[in-house]
């Protein structure tokens, strides 16, 4: 699924990233691939023989975002290419950006595991620079709720055994309960615990423990 990663920076990481999920995922015959453009899922065919997650420029964000969405992907959707999801790019109208987070809300959630679990800080992304305004505070309400509901219930199955994967491999923090109330307070104009301040306003970030 398309999704910009303004925050994101190619690093070293990313190699050892990809080891891991081709490693881990090998019953699934699918691959994490390295892009150079836009991040799209490729069903196998007569060239490819395994399926592939093919993620942004290098960004480690880029690649867990898009094992996230693979993760909740059924198996006929794991058939099509883009799971056989039509994307909306950038400048969509407050109707259309609100579908978009409706859609994005789990799969960021696990994203947002993912990143933990890798000791890495993470935030939200509504992806619509030259669209309607988000209301990025609300979506990172509902992702963060999101998160918690995972946390108390289970996650998908896939997405548990990655999140095992990247702490046992990156081992730099545990999956830890952040309360929703951390995510939504602002005290005297300041980012609260757990919260980084970037120029777009108030998102979520993973502190590591």
């Amino acid at each position: 699924m398309k999704i910009a990663s303004h925050h994101a920076k190619p690093d070293s990481d990313v190699p050892a990233l990809i080891a891991l999920f081709n490693s881990t995922f090998e019953d699934f015959n699918t691959r994490l691939v390295l892009g150079d453009d836009e991040p799209i899922y490729l069903p196998a065919d007569g060239e490819k023989p395994y399926h592939q997650i093919v993620f942004a420029h290098g960004f480690f964000s880029s690649a867990l975002h898009e094992i996230a969405h693979w993760c909740i992907a059924g198996e006929k959707r794991r058939l099509l290419e883009d799971y056989g999801y039509w994307y909306c790019p950038d400048g969509r109208d407050a109707a259309q950006q609100a579908d978009f987070e409706k859609v994005e809300i789990k799969p960021q959630a696990i994203e947002w595991a993912f990143t933990e679990a890798a000791g890495r800080k993470f935030q939200v992304s509504t992806d619509n620079l030259n669209g309607a305004e988000p209301d990025r505070e609300g979506f990172t309400r509902n992702v963060a709720a999101q998160l918690e509901a995972y946390k108390a219930n289970g996650f998908p199955p896939r997405a548990e055994r990655f999140i095992q994967a990247l702490s046992s491999e990156f081992g730099k923090s545990k999956l830890s309960a952040l309360p929703i109330s951390k995510a939504t307070d602002k005290a005297a104009g300041n980012a609260p615990t757990g919260v980084e301040r970037s120029e777009t306003g108030y998102g979520i970030g993973v502190v590591a423990e």
